[in-house]
């Protein structure tokens, strides 16, 4: 600490603090421009999105001509042909000097309908917290969703799947809008501090990559969700002494080891309101995580995925969302901890499960034989079925096929340093095909099309 000592006593002496550090308004303006702005950081490609089952994709492009706006460009897939699906002057808002800066998008399911997120906030680490507008491509109208919510006050904004609804968490509680009447509907009242519905707390976010906390029902009847109850969960103090003169003490719900967790369960909720239906998920709901929620594909049910605290046993339970009864279709066990896979959220985030044979199974990667393989899961129960054998790790799961005959994945075998994408047959035994051209050596990412070609 001596060297930082001398440096403020130099200041000191030669009159004071230098320029740039004497008023607080410009000291928060040049950090922000640091760490929050787009300035100081790396180029990157996207959001990219496939549309069309993967005939076409879109992704902002710089718009010529116009410093700092963007277009949603579409590329066809077989030709590469471009064209401006989406101009930055239909991201203008009425009124408006500037189109709205797009930070995420998703289309509808026939990319007639366009969500934006844009001023978002930081929650936690992430940006999770921002204004969700949609654009109606047929009528060229953009809409702000919330009615008179504050600014940046909405998260995890989504369709429905018939696209003509989106629902979205406002200060913890659950909420949908009508996009032809504008009517919002409060699906939850009961959000607070300490009860959250369709978002999570800090632990989920820091262990399991949990966030976004509710998915529509595939016919767009009703919703799964988290709740957490934060109620005597121990607050942990920060001072913050970067947003302002003074510094500020922030609390965080933060529990320590052996401390009380949240109390966490599943809910499922129709588009009319009303009581939500709990998941009879056995265990003490503060010493297990709910890992995983996601609809069984052909109404199949609910699938939830519970961890144990120790995080050394995974079950997989598939429930009846009108009785809330549930049974064990599935467990992992491992002495030191189950590595619970990711699966399908954006930027890493734990998604929902992959289904195979039209829902029948689902995929799971385990390390019960020591390497990290892929199995097959009947959501009936019974053992698992080993979809790949060889002596290297499956890294992750970058897509199944519509028909559910193969599965594509990361692996490094021979070499942890470099990536490559191999398929597998779910249904015939035989070695994985390496996709990635033999020839070309390092790490490789994919994105791959819903029809996967």
């Amino acid at each position: 600490m001596q060297p930082t000592r001398a440096i403020v006593i130099t200041f000191a002496i030669c009159g004071g603090l230098p320029s740039f550090l004497t008023g607080s308004d410009e000291l928060d303006r040049r950090l922000k421009r640091i760490f929050d702005s787009p300035a100081f950081a790396a180029k990157r490609y996207g959001p990219a999105r496939w549309i069309r089952g993967g005939a076409a994709y879109t992704t902002l492009e710089d718009a010529p001509g116009a410093a700092g706006a963007k277009d949603i460009v579409e590329y066809d897939t077989a030709s590469g042909k471009r064209a401006i699906l989406v101009s930055h002057t239909q991201l203008t808002p009425p009124k408006a000097e500037k189109p709205l800066t797009v930070e995420d998008y998703r289309w509808d399911k026939d990319a007639n309908r366009l969500l934006i997120y844009t001023a978002s906030k930081k929650v936690w680490r992430t940006n999770s917290r921002g204004d969700y507008w949609v654009l109606d491509r047929a009528t060229g109208a953009l809409k702000k969703l919330g009615g008179d919510a504050p600014a940046s006050s909405l998260s995890f904004a989504k369709f429905a799947p018939d696209g003509v609804r989106v629902a979205y968490v406002r200060a913890n509680n659950l909420y949908v809008e009508d996009l032809a009447t504008g009517a919002i509907r409060a699906l939850t009242s009961d959000g607070s501090d300490t009860l959250v519905n369709g978002g999570s707390d800090w632990v989920y976010e820091e262990e399991i990559n949990v966030r976004d906390g509710f998915r529509w029902a595939p016919d767009g009847r009703s919703l799964a969700f988290w709740q957490f109850d934060l109620t005597g969960v121990e607050q942990f103090a920060i001072v913050n002494n970067t947003d302002s003169l003074y510094p500020k003490v922030v609390n965080i719900p933060y529990p320590k080891a052996g401390t009380k967790n949240s109390a966490v369960r599943v809910g499922v909720i129709g588009m009319d309101g009303g009581a939500p239906r709990w998941m009879a998920i056995p265990g003490d709901p503060r010493e297990h995580y709910i890992f995983r929620v996601e609809w069984v594909e052909n109404g199949g049910g609910l699938a939830i995925g519970q961890l144990n605290r120790r995080q050394n046993t995974a079950t997989v339970f598939i429930a009846e969302p009108q009785s809330g009864a549930a049974k064990a279709v599935f467990e992992d066990r491992d002495d030191a901890w189950v590595d619970v896979p990711d699966s399908g959220g954006p930027g890493g985030e734990s998604g929902g499960f992959d289904w195979l044979d039209g829902g029948k199974s689902f995929l799971w990667l385990s390390e019960r034989d020591g390497w990290r393989h892929a199995y097959s899961i009947s959501r009936d129960g019974g053992e698992p079925v080993k979809i790949t054998s060889e002596a290297a790790d499956v890294l992750g799961i970058d897509a199944i096929d519509p028909d559910g005959h193969w599965i594509y994945f990361m692996a490094s075998p021979g070499n942890a340093t470099q990536r490559f994408l191999y398929r597998a047959a779910v249904d015939q035994p035989g070695p994985p095909v390496r996709l990635t051209p033999a020839d070309e050596a390092g790490t490789h990412s994919y994105r791959i099309s819903p029809n996967c070609r």
